[in-house]
């Protein structure tokens, strides 16, 4: 018999309180226009507490007036929706580019910037003013649209502490890095808004599983195609993080020993079989003539013209890769039992010729029938899923009850 190794504590008012005003606040977001009643009949909260939660919800320009109905029977009731006052600010870097998204409470882009950076060559600190000055430059756009700043957090390709220390990122050359507290320090020392930093492949999962098109699958992995491959998981609608938050680690899942050496220092990791430049060395080793490029862009794009032409040994590779992937995703069937594995990145233009051979290798590795039931596709949010889901995981605290204060 297994018991908890704590007693339950009661809630107290301002729990209860902050729960029920997260409970309206969400009605309103899935179902705006929408009345206090609406809220009650849908919520079962009393007419009273409603009106209660509302007035709140107004005064901290959470949600929004927008006048009366009268498609409805009875009096015309006021309509609710949200506000469009606050925004969240979501980062990512990466070992060729730095990534700024911001998105309002109902999930929108305000900003959506993409920069090229050499970020597998440049120097911890390097990076970080560099991070910095999008970041600085994000928020004067926020403020001058007269937006509240939510939070903001950044997405990497790594291993990431609770406190926001890098311990190791083979791909950035990082270990031991205070990303959260040196980005912390160098932005506007006037706002309380919070930083944190996470994993890069935790938020992509958490942008698809709120807003891809495989939105709310319970059970969804997904890997980043990047130079590194990171897996971010989803069980039962939540993160699996792992006991210290470390989870997900899949690219440095041994597969070949014979393989080449990865950058972890191990041989024949996944990351090491089907990573951009893992792939590129295979499709085109003439890439890398004069070191590694510092911009994967140029050439994933004549690497897809090059496969548009059926060229054999760009299929070839292609095809390689692709079955390196199924048989990671094999492996995730077999553990998890996802509903939906997704390839992110750079894979997502190379999915046409990675997925035949991925879903052939799903189909072979996997012990249930039909691979457990497990769809392998391509993500759908494109290379901002890393940012669009740092500003997910700050709207989800939102929803989640930890709301600003009224002005």
């Amino acid at each position: 018999m297994i018991t908890p190794l704590s007693t339950p504590q009661p809630a107290d008012f301002a729990d209860v309180r902050a729960t029920n005003l997260a409970v309206a606040l969400r009605y309103v977001r899935a179902h705006a226009p929408c009345s206090r009643a609406d809220i009650a009949a849908a919520t079962g909260l009393n007419k009273a507490t409603v009106s209660s939660l509302v007035t709140d919800l107004l005064e901290r320009r959470l949600v929004t007036e927008t006048g009366l109905t009268e498609h409805r029977i009875g009096r015309p009731a006021t309509m609710l929706m949200l506000d469009n006052t606050y925004a969240a600010v979501g980062l990512e870097v990466n070992t060729d580019h730095l990534t700024a998204v911001a998105l309002d409470l109902a999930g929108e882009r305000l900003l959506s910037w993409r920069r090229s950076f050499p970020g597998a060559t440049a120097t911890p600190g390097k990076t970080i003013s560099a991070l910095t000055a999008l970041a600085r430059r994000a928020l004067n756009r926020v403020a001058a649209e007269d937006r509240r700043l939510l939070g903001v957090t950044v997405g990497v390709p790594g291993l990431v502490e609770p406190d926001g220390v890098v311990s190791v990122a083979p791909s950035l050359g990082w270990r031991d890095v205070d990303l959260r507290g040196q980005l912390a320090r160098s932005l506007p020392t006037d706002t309380t808004f919070p930083v944190s930093v996470d994993n890069d492949a935790n938020l992509a999962a958490t942008a698809e599983y709120r807003w891809g098109d495989h939105a709310g699958a319970g059970h969804l992995a997904y890997l980043t195609g990047q130079t590194g491959i990171g897996a971010g998981i989803i069980v039962d609608g939540q993160l699996l993080r792992g006991a210290r938050g470390l989870a997900g680690e899949l690219g440095h899942l041994p597969l070949d020993p014979a393989g080449p050496v990865c950058g972890c220092g191990r041989r024949g990791c996944l990351e090491a079989l089907t990573g951009v430049g893992a792939l590129l060395r295979r499709a085109d080793p003439e890439s890398f003539i004069d070191g590694v490029p510092s911009d994967w862009e140029p050439e994933l794009t004549e690497l897809i013209r090059r496969a548009k032409a059926e060229e054999k040994e760009v299929t070839a590779a292609l095809t390689e890769v692709g079955g390196w992937l199924g048989h990671a995703a094999g492996v995730l069937a077999n553990l998890l039992n996802p509903e939906v594995i997704m390839l992110g990145g750079y894979f997502v233009p190379l999915a046409p010729w990675l997925l035949p051979a991925a879903r052939a290798q799903l189909a072979l590795r996997a012990l249930a029938p039909d691979a457990g039931g497990a769809q392998l596709v391509a993500g759908t949010l494109g290379h901002d899923a890393t940012a669009i889901g740092g500003a997910a995981k700050i709207l989800a605290a939102v929803d989640a009850g930890h709301l600003p204060t009224a002005e």
